[in-house]
């Protein structure tokens, strides 16, 4: 190797930023920073960034012990979350079982998941079903007569399992939904400490989700899309957990200088193995479980299957990998394949066992029977009849999904869901002075409602966060803002091209964690980075502690119309800050 002494680089004694490319150096007026040179420092470092620690002047201002801090900064990874989960779970299980009604699409659930998990299919109900299952209990017979239906099975046998444990019931169908919705502000509070190394941001991002109107109805609803944000958010936080352990590997397996610091090896970085990574077959099962859910959940796999691969392609490029691409392709992405695309695939098939297991007679599930009637002949017989009278329903639910264009009242183009411009209201009544709780001396009618309404202030700070993320990324060259702006994206973009299809706002619920962990990384940085001066931090913590403060009153302000409670009609006017909600 080349001494520095004989080198024949002239860059040699410019500055580091003097020697990055034209491009680079032209980006930097808009603060683009390049990542440092492997030799900057330790690369185990880069390849597996320490969790971030309250300094020791915060526990001698507290005088606590040096022994108890340790152990409180151990448990915090764990007692953080789990304590602004149980805020979270009794928010959202506090008299889960009103309004007593059938809301808006639970209509379909409640009732196709009743049928899912006693016949293995849906049927048609009768127009007066509604009423007979809350005035009986849900004592009512389950009619035979299958029901064609246009989306997976697996939100619905979510929403059956809360039945067969409560009841057929509102509580009993808004049961798992609710329990989902918890979790998963226990899984974001843990996803966002793991991507920013804090538990505090993690915390934050978590109780930020707790206080948001959207995620706080779609939880007490029966209703799909909660349960496919939930398995969206678990498969992030499964790729998430095997970047980190994927990334400790390839650090273990570098050499060691002298001075005991980690060392870039470009053999090392393009040969290496990393093992079987049962965290990415994991997450491809969730991404399976969301597909099965609703058909969105296919984009959602493509993303999140790209960025993986992006992943790796870093972390042996930090490695010392000169040819990263060439490399993720030989030894990585053939496994990143197989963990995630069959298995996902493989996972949807067995969804739809009990249709399958249906009686081919006609009296199994709708189209069970199309191989064995109208599907006779053709070049796929050899294919099981099941496996084509499938592919047979499937491609009708394609056609009814982008044929989809019967105007509804509550319908809204995607430009506006950021801005909040038309959320659904999912259940409306007009008590009369006197009745259901409406005061006898209120003058006129009440209002009572439930509105998918995110929480306004929380939507609209989310929509500068979106920027600060994307400048992270682009100009900063952040994978923690990359991969924020994909778990929006994936959840968002796709819906631009489907502008002329009935589509609704509460659809955002599948990437509102990713706004979330957007909004989080955006109060980290007003509140400054640890090495700023105890003013700036002051300053910076002051505002971003009074912006959490006002969404979490925001979120207190509309708790009537996320909760359905009567309130007087002006106090109700009060809250249609737009002419759009009403």
């Amino acid at each position: 190797m080349t001494s520095t002494a004989s080198s024949t680089d002239t860059r040699q004694g410019q500055a580091a930023h003097e020697q990055r490319p034209p491009w680079q150096q032209r980006l930097r007026r808009f603060g683009y920073q390049g990542q440092p040179s492997g030799d900057a420092r330790d690369v185990r470092a880069r390849l597996v960034p320490p969790y971030t620690e309250p300094g020791p002047r915060l526990w001698a201002a507290l005088g606590i012990p040096h022994t108890l801090a340790g152990r409180l900064v151990r448990w915090s990874g764990w007692t953080g979350p789990l304590l602004v989960t149980l805020v979270a779970g009794v928010l959202r299980f506090w008299n889960l079982g009103n309004p007593k009604a059938v809301i808006f699409d639970e209509t379909y659930y409640a009732k196709d998941a009743w049928a899912l998990v006693h016949r293995g299919f849906e049927v048609n109900w009768d127009k007066n079903a509604n009423d007979l299952v809350l005035s009986s209990g849900g004592n009512v017979s389950i009619p035979t007569d299958a029901a064609y239906v246009v989306h997976p099975p697996v939100g619905k046998y979510v929403i059956g399992l809360g039945e067969l444990l409560f009841g057929f019931d509102p509580f009993g169908w808004r049961f798992m939904t609710a329990l989902l919705g918890t979790l998963s502000v226990l899984l974001l509070c843990r996803i966002g400490r793991r991507l920013f190394r804090s538990t505090f941001l993690g915390c934050l991002a978590g109780a930020l989700m707790a206080v948001d109107g959207l995620h706080f109805v779609m939880s007490r609803t029966a209703l799909l899309d909660g349960v496919l944000m939930f398995f969206v958010l678990a498969a992030f936080g499964c790729l998430l957990i095997d970047r980190d352990k994927t990334r400790a590997k390839l650090a273990a397996a570098l050499p060691v200088d002298a001075d005991g610091r980690v060392r870039p090896d470009r053999h090392v970085a393009e040969t290496a193995r990393l093992g079987r990574r049962p965290w990415r077959w994991a997450a491809g099962l969730m991404l399976g479980l969301a597909f099965a859910t609703k058909w969105n959940g296919l984009y959602i796999l493509a993303a999140f299957c790209l960025m993986t691969v992006l992943w790796d392609v870093g972390s042996r490029r930090v490695a010392g990998a000169r040819h990263p691409y060439s490399a993720v392709l030989r030894r990585d992405t053939g496994l990143a394949f197989l963990a995630t695309v069959p298995v996902a695939i493989v996972t949807y098939l067995l969804s739809w066992t009990g249709w399958i297991l249906s009686p081919t007679d006609g009296s199994g599930g709708y189209f069970r029977n199309w191989a064995a009637t109208a599907g006779k002949g053709g070049d796929w017989t050899f294919l099981p009849d099941w496996l084509r009278s499938l592919w047979h329903y499937e491609h009708q639910v394609y056609e009814f999904h982008v044929g989809l264009s019967s105007p509804h009242t509550y319908q809204s183009n995607p430009w506006s869901w950021l801005v909040l411009g038309r959320p659904v209201s999912y259940f409306y009544e007009s008590p009369a002075p006197g009745k259901d709780g409406c005061p006898a001396d209120a003058g006129e009618k009440c209002a009572s409602e439930v509105l998918a309404l995110g929480t306004p202030l929380l939507w609209w700070v989310a929509c500068f966060a979106v920027l600060y993320v994307l400048w992270r990324w682009l100009f900063r060259r952040d994978w923690r803002a990359g991969a924020i702006a994909c778990g929006i994206a994936a959840g968002y973009l796709p819906w631009f091209m489907y502008q002329e299809r009935t589509i609704f706002f509460f659809y955002a619920i599948v990437f509102l964690p990713f706004l979330c962990l957007a909004v989080a990384m955006l109060l980290g940085a007003i509140i400054g980075p640890p090495r700023s001066s105890d003013t700036r931090r002051v300053v910076g913590a002051t505002s971003a502690g009074v912006l959490v403060l006002l969404i979490t009153w925001n979120f207190i302000y509309f708790w009537p119309l996320y909760t359905g409670q009567t309130i007087p009609i002006d106090d109700w006017r009060s809250r249609m800050w737009l002419d759009t909600w009403v």
